[in-house]
């Protein structure tokens, strides 16, 4: 698997190095973490996702944890 930076990201550098500096991804993906934890499982139960329609909020956490853990994989975290 290709090893994702912004030199080898679709954008242009000059579109995508301000993003890079602006934006601290640590931060957010955690502002993220903590927002959907404060929802709690009820807001996600029968939720409707664009995919696959209606989940549970078991469906949810897992989509959750394998999206992360496939990115977090592919960046190298």
């Amino acid at each position: 698997m290709r090893n994702l930076t912004p030199a080898t990201c679709v954008l242009p550098r000059h579109l995508l190095s301000p993003i890079i500096k602006t934006t601290n991804p640590k931060k957010r993906l955690i502002s993220y973490l903590i927002k959907t934890q404060e929802l709690g499982g009820t807001y996600f139960e029968g939720k409707e996702s664009h995919s696959f329609g209606a989940l549970t909020q078991t469906e949810w956490n897992n989509m959750f944890a394998k999206h992360l853990d496939h990115h977090l994989t592919q960046f190298g975290v």
